[in-house]
This record gives structure tokens, C-alpha cells and sequence, in this order.
């Protein structure tokens, strides 16, 4: 067993919701050196590197080739996550020659939107691993829950998603993000509750009877919408950890060799530390082994 211990730094994986207009856009501009996938044409206004995707073969596309070649980003952005799923909807109904994704029959139109929002996930993984923060952004929308333990229902804040697709998203990422802005009820002369206060924008960490959230990285519960706040999710990682990175991404024990060659070489230049060399030289056999296990005969032979 290849049993690794600590806790591990790794890139971040983002799904950043909130209430139209809140700036959560800007927000995941601001990760480090960010390109954004925009599916619903929304960056327009924003200083930023973009590919524009219209549709969902778009989005993969580049997703792909940015897992191929970073070209020096190290933050990708998914904008949005619900007009993506939207993008996925438009193209299995154009494919399938229907009119709306009901007439695929009870459930079964949902459930392949589900299968696709799951290799889109599929890729976002595949870009962590070549050490790439990933963010999906994506709008709120207030739907009433009813838990089986209670006898009324309530209204909550969750992720503007089908109901298959929403909980693919929460389970994905390390890091879910709530924004909105905060208010506060007071009581008027007439003794009727008004509202005060929306100006201030605030992120929520945790979750609560209100809304979703969650995150891995000890961070408050609730924080001022500014990128500094999120430093410990998205902490530059060490060269080690980029290495480690494209180690577990490779394909081929040829690829592994050359990565081998590379360690080699960083070492002799002082930029990685023997401590580094040994913990990455475990992790390419194991990879190794992942790649092409040991027959019985070699385990005997061994």
C-alpha cells in the first residue's frame, strides 16, 4: 500500500453561488492567473483571459486542451455552472431531434444531463490534477424544502440547478460559497418588521437552514466577499506540489520517466530538496505500479 499521511495541499474546488449582480464573477477573477470559460457571455466587463463556449462540445473542448497545455493560467473558471448545464440541455435536444428535454420520457432527459454534467466534473478533476484551481460560478434561486422530520416546508437559497445535477456540484467541490448581501429586520413605529441594511456583501462558508454551504479549509463561517479571505483555500502551491501534480495525471510509464529526469534535474539546480526528491521518486512508483502492476510471477521472482 502506498499509504500517505498529513494533510495534503492540493488546488482548490470552487463552486462560487449567489444572487444576480453580487459581483461573484469579479470574485473568481481575482484567483490566481485566471482564464474563464464563459458559457453565458457574462465577462464581458471584466479585465480578464477568456474563451468564449456556446455550446457544451465548446466548454469541453476546453477544458481538454487547457489539461493539456495550462499555457501559464492557474486558475480555470467555469461561468456559469447553470448555463452550462443549460448549453448541455440545448444540445441533447438538438441531437435528439426533440423539442424539450421532457420528451425524452419521465426522468430519462434529466438523467443524461446529470451524465454529462458529470464528465464536465470528470475534466475539472483532470485539471486539478495538473494542479489548476478550479471555480464554477453559478446563480441562487429560493426553492422550498420539506425534511422528512418536520411537518412544514421552508424556503431556502440553493444552487440554480435541476434537482439531479445540484448535488453532483455540492459533493464536488472542496469549497461552496454562498454570497449575498446582509440585512438585518427591524421594527418599525408601526410595529410591522422592515428590512435595513443590503449594502454590504458577505460570503457564507457554512451551511445552514437557509442556504447550502461547506468548506475543507477552516475558514469562518462568514467572511467580507474579498479574495483575501479565501488565502487559505487558494495558497500558491510548491513546486513539489506541481510535480506531484503531473504525477498522478500521467498516462505512460515513459511520460513518468521523463518527470523522473525533470525531479533529477531540479535537484541538481537546488530547487527541490532531497526530502522532495524522495516523497516524489515514492509517488512515480507508485504510479508505476498503478500503471503496470507486477505480475505473480515477478512478485515471486522478487
Amino acid at each position: 500500500m502506498n499509504i500517505i499521511r498529513g494533510i495534503q495541499t492540493a488546488p482548490a474546488r470552487v463552486v462560487l453561488y449567489g444572487t444576480e449582480g453580487i459581483g461573484k464573477s469579479t470574485l473568481a477573477s481575482q484567483f490566481p492567473k485566471p482564464i474563464i470559460l464563459d458559457t453565458e457571455y457574462g465577462s464581458g466587463r471584466i479585465d480578464c483571459a477568456r474563451v468564449l463556449c456556446p455550446d457544451a462540445g465548446s466548454l469541453e473542448s476546453a477544458m481538454l486542451d487547457l489539461g493539456g497545455d495550462a499555457q501559464g493560467f492557474k486558475t480555470v473558471v467555469i461561468d456559469s455552472a447553470d448555463w452550462a448545464e443549460r448549453r448541455i440541455i440545448e444540445s441533447l435536444i438538438r441531437k435528439a431531434g426533440k423539442k424539450s428535454i421532457e420528451d425524452f420520457g419521465f426522468g430519462k432527459g434529466y438523467t443524461m444531463v446529470a451524465e454529462a454534467c458529470s464528465r464536465i466534473l470528470g475534466l475539472a478533476d483532470q485539471l486539478v490534477a495538473r494542479g489548476l484551481h478550479v471555480v464554477f460560478v453559478a446563480h441562487s434561486t429560493i426553492k422550498k424544502t420539506s425534511p422528512p422530520d418536520e411537518t412544514d416546508g421552508y424556503d431556502r437559497w440553493e444552487l440554480k440547478l435541476t434537482r439531479q445535477t445540484a448535488p453532483l456540484f455540492k459533493e464536488w467541490a472542496d469549497l461552496l460559497l454562498f454570497c449575498n448581501y446582509k440585512t438585518k429586520l427591524i421594527e418599525g413605529s408601526d410595529g410591522r418588521k422592515k428590512a435595513t441594511g443590503g449594502k454590504t456583501r458577505v460570503m457564507y462558508a457554512e451551511r445552514c437552514a437557509a442556504w447550502d454551504a461547506k468548506n475543507r479549509f477552516g475558514l469562518p463561517a462568514e467572511m467580507p466577499m474579498e479574495i483575501g479571505e479565501l488565502a487559505a483555500a487558494i495558497q500558491s502551491q510548491t513546486l513539489a506540489d506541481t510535480i506531484t501534480g503531473h504525477i498522478a495525471a500521467a498516462g505512460t510509464v515513459a511520460r513518468l520517466g521523463k518527470i523522473g529526469d525533470r525531479i533529477d534535474q531540479l535537484v541538481s539546480e537546488d530547487k527541490l530538496t532531497g526530502d522532495e526528491w524522495s516523497q516524489l521518486t515514492d509517488a512515480i512508483a507508485a504510479r508505476d505500479q498503478d500503471l503496470e502492476p507486477a505480475t505473480a510471477q515477478e512478485v515471486t521472482d522478487a
